[in-house]
């Protein structure tokens, strides 16, 4: 069977084509291979980009993001410490911290406004104005004080409030016992108990305490969620004076009185040890209490007794007879013409209050003459007195561990006048304070050695007046003299010491300039001075410095006591009659306190 061939169909096209021939791709290839290459390279710049940022907040600048990061949950809190406690001898505190709270808040974490009646309450609590507090709690702040050193009670009552983010943490509040009595000698702390005055200051390193570290983190909120003690608190070195607190406060009474008495502007008085020379007490007024920061006056804060300086005036004539004494060119039976009275230098013009003929050395002192004084010390060299002053400590500040202890005022000898020598044989022409005076004075002590003065004493149990016995004191028979020989070192010998006492004893006796000095039923020895002001320049007319400083017993000595009334005024002025009945009183007080046996002891009135 023959068959019909197919009809041929036109051939289609291919589905697959070639690259180059697709027409979808026909213009890519059109396209130049450059900018393949830039967008990979864009792409890789991209990756190294946020590669290399990655590294800086990883490694370089990991501890700045970590800080930045711990700043918002943790926080590093202090906890402070007490300042340690300041003593006297006896153990009795001069100064301690009391715990107290400090209430903040952190307006940043409050999660919505606070009720207009917890507000209040607040600052009822704190006895703050309510706008106040309310100023305090708005804006954004993550700290702010709201009351230092609040009671422990108030603190737990605002706790008791429940208002979130108010809280209040530990601090100290420096609380001081003995009040105006020893303020200018212990000084005071600022509210961060930072020693800004007295001891608080000069012992700021030891007392000073260490605060200890804890961390707390708190989560969104302000919830603590975990609370590590980091170091512990170290409260600070407790410190102990050789300040009897009981002798403190009857020279501080002795002297306020005084000062009253006689209208004077300021006073000061001083008690030391002759055996050892620690201060036993150091008074002042004015004063202050260091309790009511607002109450403190300039004036007042001063310690006058270490940081004032005068001109000594008769005071420092034992000094002078002592040099002479040890120099052998007198005795204590030596007569110098003091006729008529006066004596006429340069322009300046010396004058005894009794005029006299003739005197012995023992008599200048108990009268003292100021002519005598001259006539005396005139057979000395200028070198030996400068020299004999400085060794009692004339222009060097006392080492006593005290802020602003005055050098006082000596110039050195070779830039003396004509009549310098002359001037300061009776207290003019140099400054001391009075601390300065009575440290000369315990040059008069059993050694007449001056012996170096202290305030800051051992930890340990009290020495020296405090304990003494009645076994200490001197007897009722006048000792013997002691026997001459030389001296080694700075000083007198005691023979000279033990004379110079005898003399000052006899200023007590009636013809003497300190009459009013004297003590019951003790032997004790005492210097007064007048010294004129100085005022705009010139010494004034009216205006006076009365001081007196001595030693007792006379027999054993056993306490130097020194008396500064600044300015008296009214019908008497002068030392004899202001400052000497000041010395008998804290003398005659610190003798019987410190149970020092009297030389006389009167009859037995119950046995007549």
């Amino acid at each position: 069977m023959h068959r019909k061939p197919l009809p041929q169909t036109p051939s289609r096209p291919s589905r697959y084509r070639a690259h180059a021939t697709s027409p979808m791709l026909r213009c890519a290839t059109t396209l130049p291979a450059w900018r393949s290459r830039v967008l990979l390279v864009i792409v890789l710049l991209a990756f190294a980009t946020l590669l290399g940022r990655a590294a800086w907040v990883q490694l370089i600048n990991g501890k700045f993001y970590a800080e930045q990061g711990r700043k918002r949950f943790e926080r590093i809190i202090d906890i402070p410490a007490a300042r340690g406690e300041i003593f006297d001898r006896n153990g009795r505190l001069l100064a301690i911290s009391r715990p107290l709270r400090a209430v903040y808040a952190m307006p940043a974490a409050f999660p919505g406004p606070i009720p207009a009646d917890r507000v209040a309450a607040l600052a009822g609590l704190l006895d703050v104005p309510v706008a106040d507090v309310a100023a305090r709690l708005q804006g954004d702040r993550a700290f702010v004080y709201l009351k230092r050193q609040v009671p422990l009670a108030v603190a737990a009552r605002i706790d008791a409030l429940g208002i979130a983010a108010v809280r209040s943490f530990d601090e100290w509040k420096r609380f001081y016992p003995d009040g105006d009595a020893s303020a200018q000698v212990v000084g005071f702390a600022g509210v961060d108990e930072h020693g800004q005055e007295g001891i608080e200051a000069s012992q700021d390193a030891r007392l000073r305490p260490r605060p200890g570290r804890r961390m707390v983190i708190r989560n969104r909120l302000g919830d603590v969620v975990e609370d590590a003690l980091i170091q512990a608190p170290r409260p600070g070195e407790p410190v102990h004076l050789t300040i009897d607190a009981r002798l403190q406060h009857m020279a501080f009474a002795a002297l306020r009185s005084a000062v009253a008495q006689h209208g004077a502007q300021a006073g000061g008085a001083v008690v030391v040890d002759a055996l050892n020379g620690e201060i036993l007490a150091l008074a002042n007024w004015p004063s202050f209490d260091p309790n009511a920061p607002r109450g403190r006056q300039p004036g007042a804060v001063r310690n006058r007794v270490v940081t004032d300086t005068f001109e000594p005036g008769s005071t420092i004539k034992p000094l002078h007879v002592a040099t002479a004494l040890e120099s052998g060119r007198i005795t204590p039976q030596t007569v110098f013409d003091v006729s008529p009275g006066w004596l006429q230098l340069g322009k300046f013009t010396v004058r005894d209050v009794s005029p006299q003929r003739a005197l012995s050395v023992e008599d200048i002192v108990q009268r003292s003459s100021n002519v005598g004084m001259v006539r005396m010390t005139q057979h000395g060299s200028r070198e030996e007195m400068w020299r004999s002053l400085r060794q009692v400590g004339f222009g060097e500040a006392p080492d006593i561990g005290f802020p602003g202890a005055a050098a006082g005022r000596l110039r050195d000898v070779r830039a003396w006048s004509g009549i310098d020598q002359a001037a300061l044989s009776y207290g003019y022409g140099a400054s001391v304070s009075l601390l300065q005076l009575a440290r000369a004075y315990t040059m008069f002590g059993a050694t007449g050695r001056p012996l170096p003065l202290s305030l800051v004493g051992p930890a340990s149990g009290m020495s020296g007046a405090s304990g003494a016995s009645g076994a200490s004191g001197a007897s009722a028979a006048a000792p013997m003299a002691p026997a001459p020989g030389t001296f080694p070192g700075q000083g007198v010998s005691p023979r000279t010491a033990w004379q110079v006492r005898h003399m000052l004893e006899r200023v007590t006796e009636p013809g003497g300039t300190a009459r009013q000095g004297r003590v019951a039923h003790y032997r004790v020895g005492v210097k007064t001075g007048t010294t004129r002001k100085i005022d705009g320049g010139v010494y004034a007319q009216r205006r006076y410095l009365a001081t007196a400083v001595g030693i007792a017993p006379v027999g054993a000595p056993r306490f130097v006591v020194a008396v500064m009334i600044d300015d008296p005024t009214g019908g008497t002025r002068g030392g004899g009659a202001v400052a000497a009945p000041v010395f008998s009183r804290i003398m005659g007080e610190t003798l019987r306190l410190s149970n020092v046996a009297p030389d006389y002891v009167p009859p037995d009135s119950s046995a007549m």
